[in-house]
Order: C-alpha cells, then structure tokens, then sequence
C-alpha cells in the first residue's frame, strides 16, 4: 500500500531528526577528538619549553628564596628563588635608575640563530632545554633580536650578577679616577685607605689589583675550604680590613703573573669607597646607573660587620638593565640621549679595561695562564676573549655572562643558576655550550 501524505511527512521528519542527532554526533566527537589533540599538543609544547631539572630547582614550590646565603648557594632547591631574589634576605644597599630610561626596542627583523656544537646544529630553544638559564637576551644595534626566560622568572625581577659586578667596579674606578677622586691607578691601595698600610694588598698598586695580578698566595675553588671561603669567613666576622690582613703571603712580584683572587676586587671596593668618600650604590647611581640610563632599581649585597658592599660579586639588577649596561660597553662608554651622545666611561679608559692589546702579554688571550687554560686573557676585572678584533665578556659563577662585540655592535646576556660555580658539574658543560651559542649568534653578523 502506497504510504499517505501525512505519512511520507512523519518519514521525512524521522529521518530529518535522526540525522540532525547524528550530525550533533559527529560534531561531539570532532570536538572531543580536537580538544584531546589540543590537549596532547599542549603538553608536549609544554613538555619541549620546559627548563632543565625544574623538579630538583623548587618548581612545585614556586622556586622558594633561601632563608639565608649559605643555603642560597649551597642548597640547589633554592637556587633559582634565590637568584632573582637575593637582597630579600641579605642587608643591601640601593641603586637608583634613570628618569628617562633608555629605550631597548624590538627589532623587526629576528633571525633564527643557530649555532653547532659537538657535531650537532641547535636553536635557541635547544639551548634553553639544555641549560639552565634563566634569562637570555640579544641586542644588536640597539635592539632585541631575542629574548627567552626560563623557570618562570620574569624580566621585572633582579638577578643575581655574582663576579660579572667585579667589571661595573672596575667602571666605577674609572670614574673616580676621571674625577681626580682617584689620582693613579699606578697608586698603592693604602693610598686612599690607610688602615690597609702594611698588608699585602695594602701595599699593592691598584692596577695589579684590578689585573688580579698582586701575587698573593690565594686560592679560589669554592670548596668550602679554600682561602676564599677563609677570606669571606673573616670578612662577615669582622669586616674587610681584617679578611685583608689575613692575605699575607706574595709568592710571585705584583704584576707578573694572573691569580683570580676576589678578595682583590673586596679590597678596591672599599679603597673606592675611601677615595670618593661615597657608597659603592650612591657613586654607582650618580656616576653610571642614572646616565646609562637604567629603568630600574638595583641593589648591591653589603657585609654585615662593617656595612661596606661585598664589591667582588652581590649586585643585582634586571636582565634589561644588564643589556644596556652591555650597550654602554658596545658603544665604547657612550649612550644616546635626547640631547646627543653622552660620554658616561671615557673610551680610553674602557679600551685599557677591554682591549687585549693593551695588556701586559702575560694576560692576553692564547697567553694567560688560568687553570690549565690559556683560552681567554684578562684586562681590568673583565675578560677578554679571543678573535679577530676586540671581544670581552664580563662572567659569573653557575653562568652569569654578559658577552660584548663592540665592532658587530652585539651584546649576549646570559644569566643562569649552574649546578656548581663552573656551571659544568651537571655533565652539560654550560661554559662550553655557552661559548657556541655565542660564536653561534655572531656568526649571524660578523666574523668571530
């Protein structure tokens, strides 16, 4: 029997609505399918960004900050915390930035670094996976061509600078000594701080101080137990003019031969605090940090005895500010400013601090003695590296660089919280790695 018009319309309905349902269907899955796609791709772009050892670095706490410097250092759990957050548990004093910071812009166009090592060609991001950086940033000409962060840190906070303070010293010395503050650095220490008459150091010419060159019998391995954790034990007990006198053995004459001691950078801190009559913060503030043009707020650890700043390590600033300190560096001691350029270092100066041709050959690259290496050269509290023109880098314990190229105008801030003070005990060899990512990144612009 033929169905009735009233029935073909209750078929077509039906069918309509189960289609409808199944159509709903479809749309349900593909949806669930989707999600669970998004859901799986998020976690293994979660899982490729992530830092190294976060578990072991105190990520499920949020990165706790030591409850004091020894653990700070010594515990790796708060190591990260700790990094970026050091003058929350250490006496310190203030550095105030610049009202008109200058600027720091995107570049518009990035390039895609990459960079070779141990017969593998890497990214960036392979970096970040394989070290433990906290904080990456590239300048060229002025702008960030790349900027990566690690462990959540973010660019607001201060990181620790550990010895890469030892070269803003040595900027500050150069200031004094523009200033007349400062009449030579061919002076003795004890010229401008008589208390240190009769010690070693006392008795040494700024100069080879700053060279790392007083000849002194000093070890620096930080085992615990070497004439560093000795110096700084005196130090915190009774203030810096007792660890001084502590240092009493030359075995070689001042100025022949590199030994990196930091209680030689300890020592020219406190006779700059003696000649210029000022605190390391306020001379730095006035003379450096506001006409650089820092955005932020900087602060430098001081020791408790005696209130003076631990000058060979404990500054702290943002990673932007630390890239234009690096600018500075680049642009031989000048910035840019609203009314022109501004000669904050004078460039003679700065080329005796950085150029290796105007060191002793005893301290230039492929020369120097350090540690069975002969790989970098040593100007004033900064490194020089070697290369077909000037190259210099200011360095840290567990990572902190700030490599500088004044020639490709390239300025490299690295800032990270190593495994042990070279960086290499976690078996990834941070300082070799490092030094390939840079080579890496200037091969983009220029010749190494």
């Amino acid at each position: 029997m033929l169905p009735t018009t009233a029935g073909i319309l209750v078929l077509m309905n039906t069918r309509a609505k189960r289609k409808e349902k199944s159509g709903k269907r479809q749309q349900t899955t593909r949806r669930l399918c989707a999600g669970a796609l998004c859901c799986a791709l998020a976690f293994i772009c979660a899982a490729a960004s992530a830092s190294p050892d976060e578990s072991i670095l105190g990520k499920s706490l949020g990165y706790p900050v030591a409850p004091n410097l020894a653990l700070a250092f010594n515990d790796e759990h708060y190591r990260v915390g700790s990094f970026s957050g050091l003058d929350s548990i250490s006496e310190h004093c203030i550095i105030e930035p610049s009202a008109t910071p200058l600027p720091l812009p995107e570049a518009k166009n990035k390039p895609a670094f990459v960079y070779h090592y141990e017969g593998t060609s890497y990214t960036l991001d392979d970096y970040m996976q394989h070290q433990r950086v906290t904080a990456l940033l590239v300048l060229k000409d002025g702008e960030i061509v790349a900027q990566q962060n690690g462990y959540d840190r973010t660019p607001e906070q201060r990181l620790l600078s550990n010895s890469m303070a030892k070269t803003i010293l040595a900027l500050a010395i150069g200031k004094a000594l523009e200033a007349g503050l400062i009449r030579s650095l061919d002076d003795t220490a004890a010229s401008y701080a008589p208390e240190l008459a009769g010690t070693l150091y006392g008795e040494t010419r700024i100069i080879n101080l700053m060279r790392m060159s007083s000849g002194a019998r000093f070890v620096e391995d930080y085992s615990g137990k070497d004439d560093h954790a000795r110096f700084n034990r005196a130090m915190r007990s009774s203030g810096i003019v007792s660890a001084v006198k502590t240092v009493t053995e030359r075995q070689s004459p001042e100025g022949d031969v590199f030994n990196y001691a930091s209680s030689e950078s300890v020592t020219l801190g406190y006779v700059l605090r003696a000649a210029t009559g000022h605190n390391l913060c306020e001379f730095v503030s006035e003379q450096l940090w506001q006409p650089m043009g820092a955005s932020a707020r900087a602060t430098w650890l001081t020791n408790s005895a005696d209130h003076a700043e631990i000058a060979s390590g404990n500054f702290n600033a943002t990673v932007m500010d630390y890239a234009r300190l690096g600018l500075l560096l680049a642009n031989d001691g000048s910035v840019q400013t609203d009314k022109g350029a501004l000669q904050v270092i004078p460039r003679d100066y700065l080329l005796r601090m950085t150029d290796a041709n105007r060191q002793p050959p005893a301290f230039r690259p492929g020369l120097m003695q350090n540690k069975g290496s002969t790989y970098l050269g040593y100007g004033l509290q900064t490194w020089l590296l070697p290369g077909s023109h000037r190259r210099f880098e200011l360095l840290g314990i567990h990572g902190q660089a700030i490599m500088v190229d004044p020639i490709l105008h390239v300025v490299i801030v690295h800032l990270a919280v190593g495994k042990d003070a070279s960086g290499d005990a976690s078996g990834h060899h941070l300082g070799r790695e490092r030094d390939a990512l840079m080579r890496g990144i200037l091969a983009q612009y220029g010749n190494w």
